[in-house]
């Protein structure tokens, strides 16, 4: 466990870290309504942060997630032919916009309200190795009336170095 100090002043996270989160047993000592968490496995979408820093309003998120032959969505997505669903993928890029809100002070529990363009090229399939999410935020907003947080950043997602989706907005 770490302080709630230690975990705003952190510029990556381990998976050991993210499942933490996830349970709610990174930050020993975060404010009452500190309610944010992770999804557990498998719907966890990434295995580190890489890199998470802010400037100002803007920021920058990079993490991956390594691929593995037997994660649950190939066994089903499509049988002889399979690949991860590509709403897996946004799901990820939305799963770290909210780690960020909270890293950045927000306190509520977090939930996607949508996105703008989201664009498909490629795809993630059991014989690739990692996938890389790499975030620019836009805009990051604390509305302390309302005790919430916005964030609006830009996303790419990346298989093995090869750029495969874009979420914008």
């Amino acid at each position: 466990m770490i302080t709630y100090e230690e975990f705003m002043g952190r510029s990556a996270f381990t998976q050991e870290d993210l499942l933490a989160f996830a349970y709610g047993r990174l930050v020993m000592d975060a404010p009452a309504d500190f309610k944010a968490r992770l999804p557990l496995p498998p719907m966890l979408m990434v295995d580190r942060v890489t890199e998470i820093s802010a400037n100002k309003s803007r920021g920058r998120l990079v993490a991956e997630r390594d691929v593995r032959l037997d994660d649950w969505f190939f066994q089903c997505h499509f049988l002889g032919d399979p690949v991860q669903p590509g709403c897996l993928g946004v799901d990820g890029v939305w799963q770290l916009l909210g780690f960020y809100c909270n890293w950045r002070g927000g306190l509520g529990t977090g939930r996607a309200l949508g996105c703008g363009e989201v664009e498909f090229f490629g795809q993630i399939r059991p014989h690739d190795a990692v996938v890389r999410y790499e975030i620019d935020v836009k805009r990051f907003t604390t509305l302390k009336e309302q005790g919430a947080s916005m964030i609006v950043g830009d996303g790419k997602v990346i298989v093995d170095d090869q750029e495969i989706y874009t979420v914008q907005g």
